[in-house]
This record gives C-alpha cells, structure tokens and sequence, in this order.
C-alpha cells in the first residue's frame, strides 16, 4: 500500500513538472514555431518510475496469490469420517500436490483417531492410492504452500516414517531451503514439533529455526507462538527467551487461562523468575471469570508460583476461594499437592485448610502414608491448629504408630520435628531418633542437609527435655549456626550493648543455645529491672553450663528474638510453627522472650527511640509472664 501510494504521488509531481513548460512555451512562442509537441523526457521518466515501482511489488513472472476454489475433493475431505473415505475421494478426485497435502494430512488424523497411533510398519503405507498420494507430493513438493509444507512434515513425522524415505527427505530439504521465507508462527510450529526429535536432518532443521527466530524475533505477533517458544525454552538460548518473555509481557492480555497455565509451569520447570511477566500473568488470570478457573489450572499454578518462591495474595486468595467448595470432590493427591505448594508460599487460608483437615478426617484410609506426612509438615510450616484436632490427630496416630517407623530416615525425622511443633509428638515417636544409628543414617545427606537436619534433631531433643519430663535424649548433637547476621541482628544486639552501658557481664548477645535455638540477647533482671552479672549464674541452655550460682529470688532472665520478615506467615503478622516452637521451647527453659519484630524496629530511626522501645518491651513482657 505504501509503494502504491508513493507511485501516485510520483505520477502526480511528474505530470505537473511537464505541464509547467509547456504552458510557458505556449505563452512565449509563436504557434508556428511550436509546432507539434514530441514526447518530453519528464514524460518518459514517470513512465520508467511507475514500471519500476510495480516490479518492486509483482515480478514479471509472478502473480497475485488467489484464494483457490473449493473444489468436490474438499468437500468429500471434510466429510470423510474414516481413512478410507480420504483415500477413495483422493482416487477420484485428487489433482495436485496442495491437495495431496491436505489429503494426507486428514488421512493422518483419521488414523489417528481410529486406531490410535502408528506403529511404523510398511503394512500401514501399503495402499496404493495413499502412495499415489505420496508421490503426487513429492514430484510437485516445490509448489506446495508453506503452512502445508511444515503441516505435512508434521505428518510424516506422526506417521513414523523412517529419516532415509526419499519422499521425507524431500519434504526435509524444502523446507530447509525455505527456511528464511517462513513466518515466525511456522517456524514456532517446527521447533514445537521437532525438539523430541534426535535425528541429525531435524536437529538441523530445528536449529535453523530456532536461529531465524532469534534474529526476527521482532515479527512474533501471536499469543500462541509465544507460548509455544517458552514451553521448548530448554532449546533456546537466553538472549531468545528473555526477549520472548518482553513478547509474552506485550501480550499477557490476549493469554488464555490455559496458555498462562502452560507459560507458568514452563518458568517455573526451566526455574526462570521473570518476576515482571509473572505479575502481569498474575493480573490477567485474576480477571478471568470462574468457569476457566478449573481444578487442574488451580493446582498448576500453585506449584509454578510455589517452585519460583513467587507470592500474589490477590491471585491465591481467589485461587483458594475458588477451591473451597470442591474440597469433598478432590482427591488426597490433589489435597496435598495445594496444601504444600501453599506451604512453601506461607500462604494460609484458614478455611480452605479446615476443609483439608475434614477431607482427611472422612477420607483418611484412601491416603497413603506419604500423603499424610506432607499434610502434617505443611500443617506444622504454617502453625495451623485445625478446629477439629482431637478428631484429625486420632486418626493420624493410628496411621504413624504403624508407618512412622517403616519410612525412610529424612522423612522420619522431618515428621517426628512437625509433630513436635503440632505439640502432638509422642515420646515413642522421638527416644529412637536420638540414637547414635539414626544420626549416623543422616550424616550421608549433603552439607545443607546436614546443617538442616541438625537443628531439626536439636529440636527433637529439646521436645523430648521440656515438653515430656523424665524422657531424655541418649544423644545431643553439637549446636552448629549460620554466622550471618542481617541488618535487623546487628542493629538490635549494638542497643542492647548500649541499654547495658556496654558492660559485657551483664548481656550475651548470638546465644547458641542447646536447644537448637539462636537468641539474639540473653540478660538477667532483677525485680527493679536493673541487669545483674550473668557470667556467674548457672546457664543450662548453654553447653558449658555457665557459672555456679542459682538465679536470684524475684530475678528474671529474659531472651531477646529479632523476628524477621520470613518469620511470618504471608501477609499476616502470626508467627509460623517453628518459631511458635522457638517461644515455647524458651519458655519452658526459663526464659521470658522479648519479641522484637521487623515492622516495629524498622520504624525506629534514633538510637534514643530504640533503647525506650527496649525498655518498655520488658515491662511488658515481665508483666504479661507474672500474670500467666
């Protein structure tokens, strides 16, 4: 249209540039002498412009593409209902190469449809009118269309045709030399369709795609395409798909519920956090109504956005929602496949999660015992307490006190720990983790592993000490802390220095107890909340015992907790278990804990704000304990 349009603007500068002499002519020169007027070279330049202008558009010898006529084999095509209806209307009507295309590709489905896959064998390409058909493409192959050419390779590929078939290495080779004149959407199509493939001819025919693509990725346009490309993300490389997740932002809002479903599950496998289109995807799927929200769209999700650690309360709020009323329909896998991925989010939905504890409660024989152990440490991550816990923890001891023995060492001790934040440990359940064989079953794991279960058994030994007197662990192991401090450590510990005048007797500070915990300030206080020497008092949290002398009458030693952000439950200001467990472990031990959260001492900003802050956190915390 612009090359048009530029042509008739041309014509319309010419004609008026010859017209303008001529007319001067005929004012000075007498007729006589003007005589007849012979073709002017502006003239016959306009006429070399507007040939020159068409040829850009139409080659002599290539014409305008037509639509071509529907012609009876069509017609017998989309009726056919079986694969011999294909090859008796191609008999009788079957003319050239486009159509031969068509037809084999409906021959395909058909069979497909009918007997469900092909198997490879001659026996099934013995027909002679479908070898016809065959033929008829492969001498024609040239003037066959693009989007039937990458459609029959397709079919060829679904037909398992052997790579050494001259009519598929036909098919092969065009479309290999057509590579460059391919659209951005078939050639999305060939590397859908190829990437399984291992065979060197389409290994190269992928990887020429997959290049083209990178240099025109610019021409991708369709929602579809997009998703195609990310889902075969393993295949390109990383400058293509960051720029295919800028394309995917441009277009989230013409994405289907299912293709933010697929894109979704595709990031989260190839662990992309493209954090940017995740919002936008987060945005757009809130906004659909809720027939598309199905049961299978719900539980993906909640497992891509749980894999990449990625947290939009508006989106599992009405994920949730939309779950609540087929909780009775869901099967256990579905039960705990949402449970935990809403776990690792520390997203806790109090009514959906009783309706989890019900679910069990009336279905708990159709759940296998790893199921019910991913329920109770999701339960145990998110403190939950469910309304009916005397009914639901009845029926889970029956299932443990069979299984919890049986299964294997790391899952044993990550279910013997939730038990103990559920307060629901039995001591049986925890004396034989304690063994020197349990621990040594554990040591295997990696260094992380190591670290982690550590802790873990540390808090198994501490349930065993405080919460069930005259059990005691046959084995401690040595308490082992990252030494990492976050800005909310260092600033906390530096005031505490300073409430106590820097005199290092009267506070600890990075206390590793032998409980698993890490206190950020240890001090003792007496009955006028004046700091007392704490080198000399006896100290059973602590390793080396500490001093000789008993606590004074009327003193109290207090525990200081920095609560950081991932202390809490997404969105809430409730504690998760482990640090519910922490408090009361502490507790238990003689500690009266002085909670110092995030959201409340970042808004301090002088150092005269934060010691006031301190001092009034104690009264209150030693008043709260002398009312208890």
């Amino acid at each position: 249209m612009a090359n048009r349009l530029l042509g008739r603007c041309a014509s319309l500068f010419c004609r008026s540039s010859s017209q303008a002499p001529a007319a001067t002519a005929a004012i000075r020169l007498p007729p006589s002498v003007a005589g007849p007027a012979p073709v002017s070279k502006a003239k016959h330049w306009l006429w070399v412009t507007e040939r020159l202008m068409s040829e850009s558009i139409v080659p002599k010898d290539e014409s305008f593409p037509h639509i071509p006529t529907f012609t009876q084999l069509d017609e017998l095509l989309e009726k056919a209902t079986a694969p011999e209806d294909v090859l008796s209307a191609w008999e009788k009507y079957g003319e050239n190469s486009v159509q031969a295309a068509t037809a084999l590709m409906k021959w395909t489905q058909l069979m497909l449809k009918t007997k469900g896959k092909f198997t490879g064998q001659e026996s099934e390409l013995s027909d002679s009118r479908l070898q016809d058909m065959m033929n008829t493409l492969n001498q024609h192959v040239a003037s066959v269309w693009n989007r039937h050419l990458v459609s029959v390779l397709k079919t060829f590929w679904t037909m398992k045709i052997p790579s050494t078939n001259p009519i598929l290495r036909s098919v092969h080779t065009e479309v290999l030399w057509r590579i460059r004149r391919l659209s951005s959407k078939h050639l999305g199509m060939l590397v859908d369709w190829g990437a399984a493939r291992e065979g060197p001819q389409d290994v190269t025919l992928v990887n020429s795609a997959l290049k083209q693509l990178e240099l025109r990725w610019t021409e991708i346009t369709d929602a579809k395409t997009v998703r195609l490309m990310i889902l075969r993300g393993e295949r390109l490389s990383p400058s293509l798909m960051d720029r295919l997740e800028d394309k995917a932002l441009e277009l989230a809002e013409s994405f289907s519920a299912e293709d933010i479903r697929k894109v979704s599950i595709s990031l989260a496998t190839q662990n992309r956090r493209s954090v940017p289109l995740l919002r936008a995807m987060s945005y757009h799927l809130t906004q659909k109504p809720s027939v598309e929200f199905t049961t299978p769209l719900i539980m993906d999700m909640a497992f891509a956005y749980g894999k990449l650690n990625f947290n939009n309360s508006q989106l599992f709020q009405r994920m949730s929602c939309e779950l609540l009323p087929r909780v009775p329909q869901l099967s256990p896998t579905d039960v705990t496949r949402y449970a935990k991925s809403m776990g690792f989010l520390k997203w806790l939905h109090i009514p959906l999660f009783e309706a989890f504890a019900e679910h069990y409660i009336a279905k708990s024989q159709t759940y296998s015992t790893s199921q019910l152990c991913n329920l109770l440490m999701t339960f145990a991550r998110l403190g939950f307490q469910p309304n009916k816990g005397e009914e639901f923890y009845s029926k889970v001891h029956i299932v443990l006190e069979e299984s919890l023995t049986s299964v294997e060492p790391f899952l044993q001790t990550d279910v013997a720990w939730s038990l103990c934040v559920l307060q629901q440990a039995k001591p049986h359940y925890l004396t034989p983790l304690c063994h020197q064989s349990h621990l040594t079953k554990l040591s295997q794991g990696s260094p992380t592993q190591l670290e982690n279960y550590n802790l873990k058994m540390l808090h198994i030994a501490a349930t065993l000490l405080l919460e069930h007197p005259g059990s005691s662990p046959s084995i401690l192991p040595a308490p082992v802390f990252s030494s990492s401090l976050s800005e909310l450590q260092i600033s906390l510990r530096n005031s505490l220095l300073s409430l106590v005048g820097g005199k290092t007797e009267a506070i600890r500070t990075g206390v590793a107890t032998v409980y698993g915990w890490m206190i950020d300030g240890e001090m003792v206080v007496d009955c006028d909340y004046k700091p007392i020497d704490i080198t000399t008092l006896k100290a059973p949290h602590l390793q080396s015992g500490g001093g000789d002398q008993n606590l004074p009458e009327g003193a109290h030693r207090l525990a200081f907790l920095g609560l950081e952000f991932p202390h809490f439950a997404s969105k809430s200001r409730d504690l998760l278990g482990r640090f519910v467990m922490m408090k009361r472990h502490l507790h238990l031990a003689g500690f009266i804990t002085v909670e110092v959260p995030y959201y409340e001492w970042l808004e301090l900003k002088t150092d005269w704000h934060k010691l006031a802050y301190l001092k009034d956190r104690m009264g209150k915390a030693v008043a709260k304990n002398m009312t208890i």
